[in-house]
Parts: structure tokens; sequence; C-alpha cells
């Protein structure tokens, strides 16, 4: 039996591009199908492609391999098995998954998959931009790969409305925008989502988070701090508050409240509402500001919005402001220190002025944690700040803990740091834990798994002390 009398075996599997793009090797894959090599089309094959594509459109038929054999004999075209069943894997491609790009989102240390022209893609592993060898044929490939999942994600994407940002049935991410808009090629953008979350202590072997800078959070959650994580795009932001979130006490109701459905808290208690936006008619908006109304009225032990932007800082300080401690969130800001200031100019865009804004930050908000990517493209935890209200009124945030290359610095929040997470204990060292000697000069310890008991001798020797002896 010929592989396209029998079809494709169950062994081995074979990624073809979309539309013919070159195949793309993994580990393990075999280069057989049903016994038969398979050779994706020539280039010189595209228009036979085209003309087998509208044959099997017009009967709405399956690309199997008998199919495809057939669609080929009406075009007066006879091939042998390896050139049928590359014409059947490029239409395939075309029909499921995601085509060249599937090894890649399939790799568990990708999380960002970025197409800047047929000949160009990228990926991100943690650790910064790395330029991959997949290929697709031409334009159109990558603007049918683009097309297909936006239809498959309930959006519309053409010439009429060039560009979409959605989620695919997966979880991913998708942003696409066609030509001339995107200039040259459709761009296509995919954020993957890890069906599960990492762990703190994974965090800590991947550098992210530094020897001890988990217990500190431990400490910051215990306490039933309100704080924010901020950071630049793709700083490891909602990956760092998944984590985080999986520790929460099991007894906790945690509500979400996102424009996109990327938190994966490992959580048994977990409550997800996410923002829609306008159907075609226009109509039907659901914002962040609507689902964070909502999560109040659900009787949330923590409230969570996902990426503040817009004006559900208006309701989320709110919130935080009349009972719900241990809310967090995240938000896009540069350095610690912007934080207040696009806080400030997304409630003035909402309605609120700077002066009820910042009196309501102050009440509301009491830790910030900020993640940064250096020049190798590594995430990490860089600084805690806590916030402080000056004479004028204004909100400012003070570093706590400054973590370097070589380890970490006292800043001068240090000891209103310790304050805010002795509050959630019931020890008599709470206070002293941290904050129990008058803070000298800076101080800075050796990175390692010392790190963290060097910064509470830093902040006060007997409360380390006394800490050991209590846990």
């Amino acid at each position: 039996m010929s592989a396209v009398d029998g079809g494709l075996s169950a062994g081995g599997r074979t990624t073809a591009g979309v539309a013919g793009a070159r195949r793309v090797p993994r580990s393990g894959d075999r280069s057989t199908v049903g016994g038969t090599d398979v050779a994706p089309p020539s280039a010189a094959d595209e228009s036979l492609l085209d003309a087998v594509r509208r044959r099997l459109a017009e009967t709405g038929a399956e690309p199997t391999p008998a199919r495809v054999a057939s669609a080929l004999r009406a075009q007066g075209r006879l091939l042998g098995d390896s050139a049928v069943l590359g014409v059947v894997e490029a239409l395939r491609s075309e029909l499921v998954g995601t085509g060249p790009l599937e090894p890649l989102l399939a790799d568990p240390e990708v999380t960002d998959v970025l197409v800047t022209r047929p000949d160009e893609v990228w990926v991100d592993r943690g650790r910064g931009l790395e330029r991959t060898d997949v290929r697709f044929r031409n334009e159109a490939s990558v603007r049918r790969l683009a097309q297909r999942l936006a239809t498959s994600a309930g959006r519309r994407l053409d010439d009429a409305r060039p560009w979409v940002d959605a989620r695919l049935p997966d979880g991913t991410r998708l942003h696409a925008v066609l030509p001339p808009v995107a200039v040259g090629s459709t761009c296509l953008s995919l954020r993957v989502v890890r069906p599960r979350a990492f762990r703190l202590a994974e965090l800590v072997s991947a550098g992210t988070l530094p020897p001890g800078g988990d217990r500190l959070l431990r400490d910051v959650l215990d306490a039933r701090l309100s704080f924010l994580i901020s950071g630049g795009t793709g700083s490891g932001k909602t990956t760092l508050l998944s984590a985080l979130l999986g520790l929460v006490a099991p007894h906790e109701r945690i509500v979400l409240a996102e424009d996109s459905a990327e938190l994966r808290p490992d959580h048994p208690h977990v409550v997800r509402l996410e923002a829609r936006p306008a159907n075609q008619e226009g109509a039907g908006t659901v914002g962040l500001d609507d689902l964070v109304r909502q999560a109040l009225r659900m009787r949330p032990d923590r409230l969570v919005v996902g990426e503040v932007r817009g004006a559900e800082v208006t309701e989320l300080l709110a919130a935080l402001n009349t009972g719900h401690e241990g809310g967090c969130g995240t938000l896009h800001a540069n350095t610690a220190a912007d934080v207040p200031a696009r806080l400030e100019a997304l409630g003035t865009a909402a309605g609120l002025d700077r002066a009820a804004l910042h009196s309501q930050l102050a009440a509301a908000l009491d830790v910030l944690v900020h993640l940064v990517r250096d020049r190798s493209g590594r995430r990490r935890v860089a600084e805690i700040h806590v916030l402080t209200r000056g004479a004028d009124g204004l909100v400012a945030t003070v570093p706590a803990v400054v973590w370097g290359d070589r380890g970490f610095v006292e800043g001068r929040g240090a000891e209103q740091l310790a304050r805010l997470c002795g509050r959630g204990r019931t020890d008599r060292a709470a206070v002293t834990e941290y904050g129990g000697r008058r803070r000298g000069p800076a101080r800075a310890a050796p990175y390692g798994t010392s790190a963290y008991e060097a910064g509470r001798t830093a902040y006060g020797a007997e409360g380390a002390e006394r800490e050991r002896g209590t846990r």
C-alpha cells in the first residue's frame, strides 16, 4: 500500500511550513511519513498548491492524501508519493495548528514568537530575542496563517480591519497587523500562556528571583499587603504574579480581572473574569473597570487586576481603600520611581484629580516589586519599594531592597517594609525581625544562598536570631 492510499502513519510528527514553508525538524522527529520521504513543495509548485487549494475549498474536503492525489490528477499532474505528501502537509498546516511555528510554540522555554517577515522569525526564551531558522514561503503564507488564527479566535482580520488582538482557544495571545499598515509584510506576535505557572523556587533557579527574595515576597503575601509588580514589556510581571498567587492560602478566594486571561495561578479557588472587545457593530464592550466592579460583588479575599492600564485604576484604588487587603496587579513602568506618575496619568485620564489620586494611592498601596531585563535579556527582580507621601501630598516610591549583580543593598525604606511585613505576624519578633536596629550605612552582601540572611542582619541581627528560633 502506498503512502497516498494508506494515509499518514502515526509514527513521528512532521511539521511543514504554512503553504509549503520549509520543514522544521524537531528532536526525535522522523523524516518519513508512512515510510515515504516527505519533501515540501518547491517554489515552482506554488501555482499547483493554489490550484489544489481552490479545488478542495470548492468541495469542502479535508486535505487527505487520497483527495489531494485526486485534485492533482484533475490538474493533469501525476506525482509520486513524496510530492503528494508534501502537498498534503503544506495544505494541512494551513488548516490545523500553527504551521512552521508549531515546534516553537511547543518549546516549554519559549514565551513569545514574533514573525517580522516571511524569512524572519524570532523567539524569546527568557534570554532576549533569538532569531530562528524557521521560514515561510512568502508573505501570503504569513497572511493566511494570521487570518486563520484570527478566525479561530472569533475575530475578523482583513483589509477593512487590518489588525487584531485576541486570545486563541488554547490561551495563546495573538496580535497581527496586515500590510500596508505593517510595511512590507504581515507582522504576527504570539504570547504563549503555559498551562502551569512557574513555582517561586523555579524562578529562583532561573535567576528571576535572587536567593532569599522568595522569602521576602512570601512575607509580603503573609502580611496581606497590597502590591503592584512593575516593569517593562516582557520583563516577567505576569509570570511572577502567577507564581506568587499560587502561594496564597488555599482557603482564600482569588478573583482575577484581566484584559486577556494570562494569569495561571496554581490555586484551588480562582475566579477568572476577562474583558471583551466590541463586536463588529461596535457594541458589547466589557472593560476592566466593569470587571473590577463585578469582582467586588463576588466576595474576593484577593482582588487581582492582571494589568492596570486604564480607568480600572480608580476602581482598584477604591477597592483597596475599603477593606480589600492583599490586592495586587501589574503595571507597565520603566522604573519603580515612575510608578506614581504612571498611576497619576491613568487616574487623570479616568477623571480622578491629582490630589485625590495621590490620597487614595497613599492609603491603598503598600509595596512595589520592580522587574527589569538586563543587557543579556535575562528577566529579574531588581527592587522592592515602599510608598511614602511627602509634605506636598504627592506619593513617591522609596527603595527598601535593591538587588544587583553582586548582591543587594538596603535602602531607606527597609524599616518601613519591616514594619509592614511585621503587621501580619503573631510572634514577638515581628517588628524587630527586619528593623530591630537603626539602619546604618547601605551594605552589600555576596550573591548566594546567604544573601537574604545577610540582609536580615542588616535589618536587625536580634530579629534574625529570634526568627531562627521560632520557625
